[in-house]
């Protein structure tokens, strides 16, 4: 599928990846971004795209954006995006519904093409690096479970209705947004108490960051180079290196220009469900032709520096 004179919906968009994807497509497609703002910020999206406001879990809101003049629809919006949700069986059900709803909006409209963010959590705790045809798939958090889900019912629609599927399980994408994540996280507690960092765990949890420009740019290549109609087609999204916790707290120290003490929470992980080490196997992605421009640890000091930025403009 060329990404390019496209009439594409974009859930999501206004959050982390959907954002920078509505950055690099709103000027060779004809864009429709949908986003309640519960997680994202309307000033990320381009001022030129057409932005809905709205819940994707009213069915109101699924007929008026999921129409038949749409060529495929890119699937960043999750009702509860935290790993270590509060609320989990909400959690479990509402992502899952979401993604029930919208795959039967679009076969009711005749929209057969969908990219999909999943999530390394479907693995579990696997052999590293983890490929995209390991199996079983153990997820330890409820949040996997969602994903896996979800997964479970692209792959009934590609299979029984004839969808394309582009699903990609992300690793840790890092980016310029303030929210949930460590390398934000790191840089607030260092901007409120430059003297003590608290990290969660033991320090020695270690995993594989992307950069969400890389993020979006890969999605954008296998959706391009990966178009067998009617097939499930997932792809791993990541960085052939890790980075611990403790060398992402020095990575933004040294960028803020400090040298804090370190105080630890405890555990080999930093809550229930963390898999504590993580890298996915990038070499299906490869043998595609795209390989990250940067790696894990340049990933968080381009991030940890970004936000810096916008913690100086606040």
């Amino acid at each position: 599928m060329q990404l390019t004179d496209q009439r594409l919906l974009l859930t999501g968009g206004a959050g982390l990846v959907g954002s920078e994807l509505a950055q690099q497509l709103s000027s060779d497609n004809d864009l429709i971004v949908v986003d309640n703002l519960s997680n994202g910020i309307r000033e990320e999206v381009p001022d030129d795209t057409e932005f809905v406001k709205a819940d994707l879990t009213e069915p109101a809101t699924l007929e008026q954006v999921v129409t038949s003049e749409l060529d495929g629809v890119i699937h960043c919006a999750a009702p509860d995006k935290y790993v270590n949700s509060d609320e989990p069986r909400q959690q479990f059900e509402a992502n899952a519904n979401m993604t029930h709803s919208l795959l039967e909006r679009m076969a009711e409209v005749g929209v057969h093409k969908i990219a999909f963010t999943s999530s390394s959590t479907v693995y579990g705790e696997a052999p590293r690096p983890t490929p995209e045809d390991y199996a079983p798939l153990e997820p330890i958090s409820v949040y996997g479970a969602a994903k896996l889900a979800e997964e479970s019912l692209l792959s009934v629609y590609a299979h029984a209705h004839d969808f394309t599927v582009w699903n990609f399980r992300f690793a840790n994408v890092v980016g310029p947004r303030f929210g949930a994540g460590v390398v934000p996280d790191f840089v607030e507690k260092l901007d409120e108490n430059p003297e003590v960092l608290t990290i969660l765990g033991n320090g020695r949890q270690e995993k594989s960051y992307m950069h969400v420009e890389d993020c979006a740019a890969a999605m954008r290549h296998v959706i391009e180079h990966a178009s067998a109609a009617g097939t499930m087609h997932t792809y791993n999204l990541g960085t052939r290196t890790t980075t611990s916790v403790d060398r992402i707290a020095a990575i933004v120290a040294d960028e803020m220009g400090l040298d804090p003490s370190h105080e630890y929470t405890g555990g080999d992980r930093g809550w229930t469900g963390d898999v504590p080490k993580m890298r996915l196997s990038i070499e299906k992605l490869s043998a595609l032709g795209w390989t990250p421009s940067v790696e894990s640890d340049d990933a968080v000091r381009q991030a940890a520096t970004q936000l810096i930025e916008r913690l100086k403009a606040r």
